[in-house]
């Protein structure tokens, strides 16, 4: 609250993330209605997963390059404004024919997300001091998880009530608010980019894109950090499990949109609950919340375990919102420790590839566990059980190659820069990492 108060920048940052968010779940409710009721299949949804994740596997790359070139606020602004007309265009889907559409837009929605998430997190440490750094990013979380909880909850009642239209209205007047509110926001002026030759390459940012590459690979400790979420997200088929156990397992008063909104509603509380809990039990520290990671993963596989195999509906809301504490934990603290790790200019480019290998493993477990329950026959609580058991795997090799990448190093520094536009490093041109 006090940084709230105190600090009108990431305030209108945050009020910009509340209504935006908000409506995102009015959308993910009216949209997997949709395809439920138009196609009854598992895949359909799976593939809607896979349409969200592709468009920023495809676009990490530039939307890095930009954040890191433009001014953020501005990206935020334009992206928001373009979401805002895309999601209009859902009111056009009325027979399963037209389910190629709901694919095409929710593609050019994520897209345009694909550049506001990078330079909305890559411009956070801007606004904020480094003090300031775990509680900022514990308020997106919690907003976040907040608003999964009461956009899946009231979304499934808009939609259950109202339809999907009203859905897919309000969640445009979300996107045009958020912009709005984005545009009071003042960023600190950045340091003029060095001047050098334009090439092919650095027009069309594949120079840049290797330069952070470059970045990061001389600092294994930013790397594990930037791997967090990925390996997170090679559990992410829960979300289509999430669709499926609505509709045919947990049905609430027999409408499925209704169930889906529970089940989300259950999922926001846990990561809600998260960051708040672990920040009292493991603290803040750079060790601390290295420790926190690896427990985090082993939290949310046991308890999507449980919530495979649990008969009563109650018990299942409980141990899908406990794992889910999980999840958040290791979202914060990744998200805080490869913030202090990563240099400004740089950030763009290591948060848009973060972005990018998360939503490649989320598609690749999503598609994964819609063709296993379409095409192979399994149950959906045998495919969730799996996917516990998949999710402890990270949490085991995190502790095993801690002492490898945590190790204190020196950190190698850009220094000379060639004539292809890539800075070269020269071993005196090294920083030590405090």
């Amino acid at each position: 609250m006090e940084l709230l108060r105190g600090n009108r920048n990431f305030r209108l940052l945050w009020l910009g993330q509340v209504v935006s968010q908000m409506g995102d779940w009015f959308d993910t409710i009216a949209v997997y209605t949709i395809a439920l009721r138009l196609t009854g299949s598992g895949r359909a949804v799976a593939l809607i997963m896979v349409a969200r994740f592709l468009p920023s596997v495809i676009m990490g790359p530039l939307s890095g390059v930009v954040a890191d070139r433009f001014s953020r606020r501005s990206i935020m602004i334009a992206a928001d404004v373009m979401r805002a007309i895309v999601v209009l265009g859902f009111l056009l889907v009325r027979r399963p024919d037209q389910m190629w559409l709901v694919y095409v837009l929710t593609v050019l929605q994520l897209a345009f997300s694909a550049f506001f998430e990078p330079a909305k997190t890559a411009a956070i440490p801007s606004i904020v001091s480094d003090r300031e750094l775990l509680p900022a990013n514990a308020i997106a979380s919690v907003t976040w998880s907040v608003m999964l909880t009461l956009g899946a909850a009231i979304g499934g009642f808009v939609t259950d009530w109202f339809g999907t239209n009203a859905a897919f209205v309000l969640d445009s007047l979300t996107f045009v608010a958020s912009a709005i509110l984005i545009a009071g926001v003042r960023l600190p002026k950045r340091p003029p980019r060095e001047k050098v030759r334009l090439t092919v390459g650095k027009a069309l940012g594949v120079t840049d894109t290797l330069e952070g590459a470059r970045y990061v690979k001389h600092q294994p400790r930013a790397l594990a950090y930037l791997l967090v979420k990925p390996a997170w997200g090679m559990g992410g088929g829960i979300l289509t499990l999430l669709a499926v156990f609505g509709e045919k397992v947990f049905p609430v008063g027999g409408k499925t949109a209704t169930g889906i909104g529970v089940l989300f509603t259950a999922r926001g509380i846990g990561t809600a609950i998260g960051p708040i809990v672990a920040r009292r039990w493991a603290g803040e520290t750079r060790k601390q919340m290295q420790v926190a990671i690896g427990i985090a993963f082993l939290i949310g596989g046991v308890f999507y375990i449980a919530f495979g195999v649990s008969q009563s509906f109650a018990l299942a809301l409980l141990f899908l919102a406990i794992a889910h504490t999980g999840g958040s934990i290791l979202w914060v603290f990744s998200t805080v420790l490869l913030q202090r790790e990563v240099e400004d200019r740089f950030r763009g480019r290591v948060f848009a590839a973060e972005l990018a290998l998360l939503t490649l493993t989320m598609a690749g477990s999503n598609y994964v566990v819609g063709e296993l329950m379409d095409r192979f026959g399994f149950s959906v609580r045998v495919v969730t059980v799996g996917v516990g058991v998949f999710f402890v795997l990270p949490g085991l090799i995190w502790f095993a190659t801690k002492k490898w990448w945590d190790r204190k190093e020196k950190i190698a520094v850009p220094a000379a820069t060639t004539q292809s536009g890539i800075e070269e490093v020269t071993p005196n041109s090294v920083m030590t990492n405090k």
